[in-house]
């Protein structure tokens, strides 16, 4: 975090191009651009962007009134989605010269370009707007070295002809980069698979290529496919009556999944009086997609051959994801709101850009939910150091 002689710099710094003025939070918008510019850090600065809500572009200040509501808006920017990869960023309340300001300060990412509604912004100097063919290319080719995250590391051996470039082109492209970045026309395949992070700085496909796009990923992943099961009985060892293997690549494993949990759904009807009937389900599908989603999503494929598994049994559905709880997320905290990090923040952004997630750290509460609205006993989870048990109940 940057001292208050530090913060105090740059708000008085009206030249700075790591400062950004804001007299109030009412344009969000303008606020999330700034956030994805200071991220992409297209001057390679190294050092945190600041934005100072509360305060006018010279730098004098608006008194506009802090709540915690405004702080939980604000906050919410890096967690919402619309910013893609998620920005490292902190907000907090802050009293500078005798002003009450909002600071929301950006780290520079280790992955440009990021972009915000599909869109790369940067800032150079006074400028912000969005970037150029040029731009992003620079933004591409300055990433720089670090402890990559798996799906980010190279898939040694493959190229691009291990993916499924019709299904980037015609599904994936189209659903994460704005008509008017496509309408240039100015890239090729290889830079398009960069600028979205698919390709190492060599040109190479990494895992989350593979994942998302490959022909055939489980012969470089061998992990990387749902393992569904249906139970005639409570526990394992009783009569198996379906398995199937659920494969491919990311959009269409997603897919196949909801058909196979949408098919092993039943539905009772309740008449109630007259024609009025009421249907349940005895999971509701919003809840078993969330917890599915969740566990393809947060698990290990690194140094494991292990699938996910999906145990329907006749009185419960167990979701086994292999790995246990990552980075600041601990057993203690698991599952409780706002607490979320990312094992694999390239397959969090896929599934983002293809709709299967509206929201990230929400899959929880939004199961739970609608398993109170189903009137399905709470959610149950086992923690572990090498797996995350979560387990759903069929309706009382």
């Amino acid at each position: 975090m940057l001292t208050d002689y530090e913060l105090e710099a740059l708000l008085q710094d009206t030249e700075s191009d790591r400062a950004e003025r804001k007299a109030s939070a009412a344009d969000k918008d303008k606020i999330c651009q700034a956030v994805c510019a200071f991220a992409n850090d297209l001057p390679d600065h190294r050092l945190p962007g600041v934005i100072f809500v509360g305060a006018n572009d010279d730098g004098s200040c608006s008194n506009l009134e802090i709540t915690d509501s405004l702080l939980l808006n604000l906050a919410g920017i890096r967690s919402d989605g619309n910013i893609l990869p998620p920005p490292m960023m902190a907000v907090q309340k802050k009293n500078i010269n005798g002003c009450t300001l909002v600071i929301i300060e950006v780290q520079p990412t280790y992955d440009p370009p990021v972009r915000y509604n599909g869109r790369t912004w940067i800032r150079v100097g006074p400028r912000r707007g969005t970037a150029t063919i040029d731009e992003e290319r620079r933004l591409t080719e300055k990433r720089r070295a670090g402890n990559l995250s798996f799906d980010h590391q190279p898939a040694f051996g493959t190229g691009i002809e291990d993916l499924d470039m019709v299904l980037f082109q015609r599904t994936y492209l189209p659903a994460a980069v704005s008509p008017e970045t496509l309408a240039e026309n100015g890239r090729s395949q290889e830079e398009q698979l960069a600028s979205l992070h698919f390709l190492t700085k060599e040109g190479k496909p990494n895992n989350g290529a593979l994942i998302t796009l490959g022909l055939d990923a489980q012969t470089w992943i061998p992990g990387a496919y749902v393992q569904f099961i249906r139970i005639a009985g409570t526990e394992l060892g009783d009569t198996i009556i379906h398995q199937e293997e659920i494969s491919g690549a990311l959009p269409d494993l997603l897919s196949k999944l909801d058909e196979v949990l949408n098919a092993n759904i039943s539905v009772a009807t309740d008449i109630i009086s007259g024609p009025v009937e009421i249907q349940q389900p005895d999971y509701p599908i919003s809840a078993l997609q969330q917890l599915s989603y969740n566990a393809v999503l947060h698990r290990t494929y690194e140094a494991t051959n292990s699938p996910t598994y999906i145990y329907w049994f006749s009185d419960k559905i167990e979701i086994h994801s292999p790995g246990g709880p990552y980075g600041r997320v601990s057993q203690a905290d698991f599952g409780k709101p706002g607490v979320v990090d990312y094992r694999n923040p390239l397959l969090a952004e896929a599934m983002k850009t293809l709709g299967y997630v509206q929201k990230f750290g929400f899959g929880i509460q939004i199961a739970r939910r609608e398993m109170k609205k189903n009137n399905n006993p709470d959610l149950e989870y086992t923690i572990e150091a090498s797996r995350i048990l979560a387990t759903i109940r069929r309706r009382r």
